[in-house]
């Protein structure tokens, strides 16, 4: 569970804006979390003081497409870890591994290169929030297809009204999130 002054700071940057991309949906912007270099310590230290512990210390941070870059590589840097990035079809230039998911209308395939982790690694797997749960349970797909284990996913956001979260829960997958709506 975060600490309720991180999740209070970030839940009070985070922009929603109601009816984009479409008619209904709330967008959860995280770009204001971005933008004030205080806040933005903050989060990454919601989330390093977490992986700090033995316990949950990962050897590597994966982060996902796109805003799970940001994140990741960040507190890859903050725990002296390597930083891998799960690539949207088509856009990684070495050997590649994919798996594709379902979106609520079509589908998505997501790419790692086939070097990018060890068996036995162990993977802290980031993006900006939690939906659906589709691009989450891809990324955690691909490393254990070269056989890493997936030891927690991370989020900013969760929505659990989509069903995402509890998704990836009843698949076995740790999560950790800083707010949700």
């Amino acid at each position: 569970m975060p600490d309720t002054t991180v999740a209070a700071t970030i839940r009070s940057h985070i922009r929603t804006v109601p009816d984009w991309p479409a008619p209904g949906v709330q967008f959860r912007d995280i770009t204001p979390l971005l933008q004030d270099p205080a806040v933005f310590r903050v989060l990454i230290g919601g989330f390093v003081e977490r992986y700090r512990g033995a316990a949950r210390r990962p050897t590597v941070v994966a982060g996902l497409d796109a805003r799970g870059f940001i994140i990741g590589a960040v507190v890859a840097y903050e725990l002296g870890l390597g930083f891998v990035p799960i690539r949207k079809k088509g856009r990684l230039p070495f050997t590649t591994v994919e798996e594709t998911y379902e979106l609520e209308y079509g589908s998505a395939t997501v790419e790692l290169h086939s070097d990018a982790v060890r068996p036995g690694d162990r993977v802290l797997l980031i993006d900006d929030l939690i939906a659906t749960g589709g691009t989450m349970m891809a990324g955690r797909r691909l490393l254990e297809k070269l056989g890493a284990e997936v030891i927690e996913g991370a989020a900013i956001v969760d929505l659990p009204e989509l069903g995402g979260s509890d998704k990836l829960r009843e698949s076995g997958l740790d999560l950790f999130t800083l707010v949700h709506y």
